[in-house]
């Protein structure tokens, strides 16, 4: 996986008034937990820019005031607002541990489908993948020059040496459908979601309970 290095300062105080003067410095707190112990440390919301900003995962070595310790973002909080970074939270992560994070997937070339007419339904730009950090990859290639109309790649398709991909085998993470099939299905998920949120008809009466 590809590596970011970050200096960071450990915070002396942690209480709301201390936070709050971070923030208005343009600093975001930060926690990282998972090792012998909890550290809280801050540094300025531009040094965190590669890290967020980008479909990229990455091993975070962050540099608390001299020891560097590998990490990977586990959560973020942004402002309702601004969008300005509020909180990252860290999690230590170990050569001989294994971790869980969401790999990039990259497309590589043009389907034949889509050549004759077909519309590319690309449903995991990420898939969340298991592995020691020395077997997990900067991301996934997929080559989809072969798939023609109707037909998909699967998780099932997919191997990653070394690691595991954390999701069901018959999930669709690529495929071509003509182009009446795509519109269909995007009608049927618009009705199907519709009809969930809808409420019984005016003086329509409830089922009775048996």
């Amino acid at each position: 996986m590809k590596t970011l290095a970050i200096n960071v300062k450990e915070r002396g105080n942690v209480g709301k008034t201390n936070t709050r003067a971070l923030r208005n410095q343009g600093n975001v707190p930060c926690v990282l937990y998972g090792g012998e112990k909890q550290v809280t440390f801050y540094a300025h919301e531009n040094d965190f820019r590669k890290l967020v900003y980008t479909p990229d995962t990455f091993v975070v070595e962050l540099s608390i005031d001299g020891t560097v310790t590998k990490a990977i973002m586990q959560d973020i909080q942004f402002h309702p607002v601004t969008d300005k970074i509020l909180h990252i939270d860290f999690l230590e992560i170990f050569d001989n541990k294994a971790i869980t994070v969401s790999i990039p997937v990259i497309l590589n070339g043009t389907a034949i489908g889509v050549k004759n007419g077909g519309n590319l339904m690309f449903r995991r730009p990420k898939i969340i993948t298991k592995g020691l950090v020395a077997n997990l990859p900067d991301a996934i290639e997929l080559n989809i020059e072969h798939l023609k109309i109707g037909m998909f790649t699967y998780i099932k398709d997919i191997t990653v040496e070394g690691c595991e991909l954390m999701a069901p085998g018959n999930s669709v993470v690529v495929g071509v459908k003509t182009a009446r099939a795509a519109v269909e299905e995007e009608v049927e998920e618009e009705v199907e979601e519709g009809a969930e949120g809808e409420a019984p008809a005016e003086g329509a009466e409830a089922p009775a309970a048996e």
